[in-house]
């Protein structure tokens, strides 16, 4: 019949709602640009906050891998952890060479690795151990260390540095460096009279490993060799083939991290190590310890986020705003839509799909913004931070935040929908009377 071709012409000429919402975007893109730069600009905070939170936790949980339990003298486990692996405060006390051996030789063990802590050389801390270190200690997903220039030491008075401190400090291989004693940026107690070379430059790891020189066991009971009250009153000749050298043996080291045979009897070996007759010390696993420890800093976490979701939910708002004000300027448009046959539900729809459409638009680029900044900076991150930085965002989390972002501009935008359907409506109903 002639009315039902007349309604079939009508609703072909009613334009796709993707299509109308563009063309209004469009026709409104001064404000909506702003708009959208500042969502942008809040997306790139959400995800940026919560990629680098979420890295740095793995970063930190993974300094140190494959290692089933790390052994020193009683204390916290927090502080054994602290000052072993991350090089921060000083030993409460130290534990006889006699106790590493007897530890070391228990059939369980698989491999030790001996610590020596206490020097530094210009603010970087030195760790004395030996070339089980290289052999067996891992970071990350059990990536074993590479030494990118040299090898490793052979020799008592040579030494093996991290890459930040060979990089910051401008170390080359053969340079001679003098180690100081304490842990200080200053130092006037220096082992000026012991010099050791530099035989090894290690690759980056995202570590403390990067931050610390290594060098020999023997190394560092050369240098303290004749001290009694801050005074020595002996020493070793500075002759570097001096075969005396090679027979020092320490007396007392710092810490030890153990490899078992058998993972399942680290409760057992760590139960016998507590109660180790010779002297108190604490065996502790680092995975749990380095949990614990990431609890402990987590206030610092949740802070960060709740200060980038409340950036974010300001950006929504303020795009709730800008689609409410412009209703004014908009009523014959929507008058316009009505007049073609668009159901109020169409004009509410329409709305809500300009909202989405920014807020995905602002998602898109704000994770952009974001990968980029990473691509330039992550070379910076890694020297500056020690922070190993993957450029594209892919925690679960981000993926969550964004599907809040998108439910929240949806819920906002319903405001200024609303009133736009009521509008609609009741130019309907005017028209209807």
């Amino acid at each position: 019949t002639p009315r039902l071709d007349q309604a079939r012409q009508v609703r072909q000429a009613r334009p796709a709602m993707f299509e109308v919402a563009l063309s209004s975007l469009w026709s409104r893109r001064g404000s909506v640009m702003l708009t959208l730069i500042s969502l942008t600009i809040s997306m790139a905070i959400v995800i940026g906050v919560e990629h680098v939170r979420a890295q740095a936790e793995n970063s930190f949980v993974r300094t140190v891998s494959s290692v089933d339990l790390l052994v020193g003298a009683r204390t916290s486990q927090i502080n054994l952890l602290l000052y072993s692996v991350f090089r921060i405060g000083s030993p409460t006390n130290n534990i006889r060479w006699q106790s590493f051996e007897d530890i070391a030789e228990r059939q369980e063990v698989a491999w030790a690795i001996p610590f020596s802590l206490g020097d530094s050389h210009r603010g970087y801390r030195v760790l004395g151990t030996n070339t089980d270190y290289f052999d067996h200690f891992r970071y990350g997903d059990a990536e074993s260390l590479r030494i990118a220039e040299g090898e490793a030491f052979d020799h008592p008075l040579e030494a093996v540095l991290g890459s930040e401190v060979a990089a910051t400090l401008g170390y080359t291989l053969d340079v001679e460096i003098e180690l100081a004693h304490g842990i200080g940026n200053t130092s006037f107690v220096n082992h000026d009279h012991l010099p050791f070379t530099v035989s090894g430059i290690l690759a980056p790891t995202g570590t403390p490993v990067d931050r610390t020189i290594h060098v020999t066991l023997e190394g560092i009971e050369a240098i303290h060799l004749g001290w009694q009250n801050g005074v020595q009153v002996a020493a070793l000749s500075p002759d570097a083939d001096d075969p005396r050298l090679a027979q020092l043996q320490p007396e007392q080291i710092t810490a030890v991290l153990l490899g078992l045979e058998n993972p399942m009897a680290v409760f057992s070996l760590q139960r016998a190590i507590n109660n180790y007759p010779g002297e108190p010390l604490s065996a502790i696993l680092p995975a749990v310890a380095l949990g614990e420890l990431w609890q402990i800093i987590g206030s610092l976490e949740n802070l960060l986020r709740v200060i980038s979701i409340l950036v974010l939910a300001a950006s929504l708002l303020g795009l709730s705003t800008m689609l409410l004000s412009s209703l004014r300027e908009r009523r014959r448009e929507l008058a316009l839509y009505r007049a073609i046959g668009a159901h109020p539900v169409f004009i509410l729809c329409l709305i809500e799909l300009e909202a989405i459409t920014v807020t995905v638009v602002a998602a898109v680029l704000g994770y952009l913004m974001v990968a980029v900044g990473f691509a330039l900076t992550q070379d910076w991150l890694s020297e500056s931070f020690a922070l190993v930085i993957e450029v594209w965002p892919s925690t679960p989390g981000i993926w969550l935040y964004l599907a809040g972002a998108m439910l929240a501009s949806l819920v906002l935008t319903l405001i200024p929908a609303s009133i736009a359907y009521k509008r609609s409506l009741g130019s309907a109903l005017q028209s209807a009377a």
